[in-house]
């Protein structure tokens, strides 16, 4: 049977529960029956395509739609609170991409240099309007992974219009702002790799801020501008959602997970895990691997 439109094209694709992986890189999709309620999440920096279901992201008070309708583009990693609704007739069906950030910037870069655009203030989550041209890409897109041949020969192609097509779409000059990495935005973009790359260290926010070239007041208002939350707590579900992972991967005991996320108190480590998950650490790496069926999300 011919299976033309995003839902059909996508349920052939991912047979499984949970993140299903393609043929390119970058490129999964999600398939779920369960209807989630503030849910702890961790975007790495990408684009969500949802093509039947829907899902609400909740940050800093303000509410990002991303259905059939419109995308989520995610320029920054940023913890957020996540709802979805899904059941076992009408599973959610997302694609999920995670941006090639040198192909991004590259991108960013020719864009700048051909199109003058007014400079708009960097954002770290965007929900846009799903517009004809994107559907239309999502459908040869979804094609390609379906054909072999289709998709070696096709699918680089595929992934750089896709790139394009996100950070030209209608909020892609905020999403641009901060890829470009310019101005305060942009020092707060590299202290948030510098955040990601010693996150198990102990890192003070005076460091952070005299690093960005910032004062302390002047790091927090742009930090939180940006995030949507504190550098203190940014840190802290940075380490907790990669504890959850290394968990959910059987890296170690709790306690051993504890010490190598930057903890030094296994107790205050279980605790925090709690509130942050509404889990205890054991039982959110069995949710991850029941609903997700991954452990990179």
């Amino acid at each position: 049977m011919k299976c033309d439109d995003l839902p059909c094209q996508a349920d052939r694709l991912a047979p499984l529960a949970g993140y299903n992986r393609t043929t390119l890189p970058g490129l999964r999709i999600l398939r779920s029956e369960t209807v989630l309620e503030d849910v702890p999440v961790l975007y790495r920096p990408g684009a969500v395509f949802v093509l039947q279901g829907a899902k609400q992201g909740f940050l800093d008070g303000k509410v990002y739609r991303y259905d059939a309708d419109h995308y989520l583009a995610v320029s920054v990693p940023v913890p957020f609170r996540m709802a979805s609704q899904a059941d076992p007739e009408h599973p959610l069906l997302a694609l999920y991409l995670e941006f090639d950030l040198q192909l991004a910037a590259e991108i960013a870069i020719a864009l700048d240099a051909v199109r003058e655009t007014a400079p708009a203030r960097a954002r770290s989550l965007i929900s846009s309007p799903m517009e004809p041209i994107m559907r239309a890409l999502l459908g040869r897109v979804l094609a390609a992974l379906a054909d072999p041949q289709e998709g070696a020969i096709l699918g680089r192609g595929l992934l750089r219009e896709l790139h394009y097509r996100v950070l030209v779409g209608p909020q892609g000059d905020a999403l641009r702002a901060a890829l470009r990495q310019r101005g305060p935005a942009g020092r707060i973009v590299e202290s948030l790799g510098r955040i990601r790359e010693n996150f198990t260290a102990v890192l003070s926010v005076p460091d952070l801020a005299a690093a960005a070239g910032m004062s302390v007041p002047s790091y927090h208002a742009h930090f939180k501008q940006l995030t949507g939350t504190s550098p203190v707590r940014y840190i802290k579900a940075m380490r907790l959602h990669e504890a959850r992972l290394m968990i959910a991967r059987n890296h170690g005991s709790v306690a051993s997970v504890a010490a190598e996320v930057g903890y030094q108190s296994a107790s205050q480590f279980s605790r925090d895990f709690r509130k942050h998950f509404g889990r205890s650490a054991m039982e959110e790496a069995r949710w991850v691997m029941w609903h997700l069926n991954d452990t990179t999300a």
